[in-house]
């Protein structure tokens, strides 16, 4: 096993990571708790 293959290796399995995060981040039944996180800086209140 050389350096090409241990790269090889690593770029798949970066590559395979981070379509998984896309996928979580945009799955449809992850939308309400997303919904939800995005308007908690708008909810706590305001310091001047």
């Amino acid at each position: 096993m050389n350096w090409g293959v241990v790269s090889g290796i690593a770029t798949l399995v970066s590559m395979l990571a981070f379509i998984g995060v896309v996928a979580f981040s945009y799955s449809g039944r992850r939308k309400a708790e997303f919904d939800r996180l995005a308007r908690v800086p708008l909810e706590e209140g305001q310091q001047p």
